[in-house]
């Protein structure tokens, strides 16, 4: 009998329903039984499109058009409803609370295989089974609300184990998640490569914590066409150039590599982890001297040795712009409660100020409460009168107009903030609150400013992931208030994207805006903060200069891991010099300028 691959797609494109072009675009590959395959592209490539055609949501649930074939397990997709495809592939979606729909996590496992009339005695062990995988099983009874950002990312993927699909498929599994949360979700991802029965599909922009898994990379280019399809680790070192000017991402430690590299510090082959950059380092003989670790946000230095406050709740973030006593936020003795006065405390007895023209990055693993502490800056959550301070106002008790006119938000979930029916009218929203004229060339500027020129006519909901974060990002960035709240600006974007939107932070925090962003991604905030506050079960535990707080104990003591340069440089050997070389802006450059 002839060999069928577990997933078969031949010439396939998906036009989504009011969008002018299919993306992906006549794509064919093959995937069989024990590969651990990677999707790479850029943002609004297809990816997650291409993704949900694998389970047959395209084109039974997702209003899309497909054109060309695609076979799981033989079935074409077309002939077979989704309940049928699901015996052969399981989904876990970015957002694992988009498909958690039951009280305890044992009901949550069991569910699908339920609804799929498999014997009870079986729904049992096929749930204990897949629980015990993923580490869940002491915590059955438990409500799924209860479990970690990771812990509730593994439960999606056991719910995809217990239907006993070969297939498993993975949109962006490590989004929004702590270094410990992605430590569990890839230790089971390994747990299913090693035993080869199963075939694993991921789209994911974190591969420093994926290149040791993945066996082959697939890459889809801006249009969606496919162009790359080869063995990973020799796809990511052999053709890194040409994965740079597609606009992917590549590990830290290759990116640092190809900087060193213009620099004429030659590493071969390309490291693709901090062990292997670490190890070429050291087999150097001699290197240049790192750049200066000032601050890459503005040319002026920072106030000599500001403030480190750690395991108390006080801490002060001045910058080089600021006066002293001038900030643009102060919190004093902040605290929050979810859900009204009876709801759980998220935020205890927080002290913070932050000087006009900071950019200052909050931290912390899942849990910890960066985000409740962002909104509650922001105004988005009512905080106690008299507690925060932002140029002059409490933003929980000023009008919309008023408080946007200060503070630009941008939510971790784009969705939450969009309330026109066209992209252009969502940007336009912002500048008619505050009563702003020349409303179409501000659009416009924007609209192409952030590569959505095409799309000023769709509604944002069809937007791709990456594209909705522009858009998000746009509407706090086009009034031009003076300072802004962003959490997780990165999400679902490619590193084209990624670096063009920092980049313009950064400009912005240069002529004084005030920037403050949660992030997982230490990476970034180590490039570019020039401050981080350090949070943990809703305290804050230490805020302090970027490199001071990175340089620290802080980072490990608080459950965090240090960024990939670091983790390289840390313990280098021959270079001791290096020790404290943390951003991307301290590696050497080309005597012919900046690489």
């Amino acid at each position: 009998m002839p060999h069928v691959p577990l997933l078969e797609l031949d010439r396939v494109s998906i036009r989504h329903e009011g969008a002018e072009r299919a993306t992906p675009v006549d794509v064919s590959f093959e995937v069989a039984r024990g590969e651990v395959v990677l999707i790479l592209g850029p943002s609004g490539c297809g990816k997650s499109t291409l993704t949900l055609a694998l389970d047959g949501l395209v084109p039974h649930a997702v209003p899309a058009a497909l054109e060309g074939t695609v076979r799981i397990a033989g079935l074409d997709t077309r002939e077979h409803p989704v309940g049928v495809l699901s015996e052969h592939v399981g989904m876990v979606f970015q957002d694992p609370d988009a498909q958690i729909v039951t009280g305890t996590v044992l009901d949550e496992v069991c569910f699908a295989p339920e609804n799929q009339l498999v014997e009870a005695s079986e729904v049992l062990e096929r749930a204990e089974r897949a629980l015990k995988l993923v580490g869940l099983w002491d915590r059955r009874a438990e409500n799924p609300d209860t479990l970690s950002g990771g812990g509730r990312q593994r439960l999606a993927i056991a719910c995809a184990l217990a239907m006993s699909a070969p297939v498993l498929v993975l949109d962006e599994p490590t989004a929004n998640l702590d270094p410990a949360g992605i430590d569990e979700v890839y230790a089971v991802l390994r747990e299913l490569a090693s035993d080869r029965d199963h075939a694993v599909v991921l789209v994911e922009h974190n591969l420093d914590a994926a290149v040791d898994l993945v066996d082959r990379v697939i890459v889809l280019d801006a249009d969606g066409r496919l162009v790359i399809d080869g063995p990973a680790r020799e796809t990511l070192r052999d053709r890194a150039d040409e994965l740079v000017a597609l606009g992917v991402w590549l590990p830290v430690s290759t990116l640092a590599a190809l900087r060193l590299r213009d620099a004429g510090v030659v590493l071969e082959p390309l490291p693709l982890s901090p062990a292997e950059l670490a190890a070429a380092l050291d087999a150097q003989p001699s290197l240049p001297a790192p750049l200066s670790a000032s601050s890459p946000v503005r040319s002026t230095a920072l106030s000599p040795r500001p403030t480190l406050a750690t395991g108390g709740q006080t801490g002060t973030a001045t910058g080089g712009h600021a006066v002293a006593g001038e900030h643009a936020i102060r919190a004093r003795a902040l605290s929050v409660r979810r859900g009204g006065r009876r709801g759980p405390v998220v935020i205890e007895g927080v002290d913070l100020e932050v000087a006009r023209a900071d950019f200052l990055a909050i931290v912390g693993t899942n849990g910890a409460g960066k985000t409740s502490l962002l909104q509650a800056l922001a105004g988005v959550i009512p905080a106690p009168p008299g507690t925060v301070d932002v140029l002059g106002v409490d933003p929980a008790r000023c009008d919309a107009g008023e408080r946007a006119r200060r503070i630009g938000f941008v939510f971790q979930n784009p969705e939450h903030q969009f309330i026109a029916p066209t992209v252009a009218e969502e940007l336009a929203q912002s500048l008619q609150l505050h009563g702003a004229g020349d409303v179409e060339p501000r659009v416009g500027a924007m609209l192409r400013r952030f590569g959505l020129e095409a799309l000023r006519d769709q509604h944002p909901f069809l937007l791709s992931g990456g594209q909705k974060r522009r858009l998000s990002v746009g509407t706090a960035l086009i009034a031009g208030a003076p300072v802004l709240a962003l959490d997780e600006p990165t999400f679902g974007q490619d590193r084209a994207r990624a670096s063009e939107l920092l980049d313009m932070l950064r400009t912005l925090n240069d002529d004084g805006t005030t920037v403050l962003v949660v992030t997982h991604d230490l990476q970034l905030v180590a490039d570019y903060a020039s401050h981080i506050a350090v949070m943990g079960d809703g305290r804050l535990l230490g805020v302090g200069p970027a490199g001071e707080v990175l340089a620290g104990p802080l980072i490990e003591q608080s459950g965090l891991r240090h960024p990939p340069l670091a983790r390289a440089t840390r313990g280098l050997q021959r270079h001791p010099d290096w020790h404290t070389v943390t951003r991307m802006s301290q590696l050497p450059v080309s005597s012919k300028g900046d690489s």
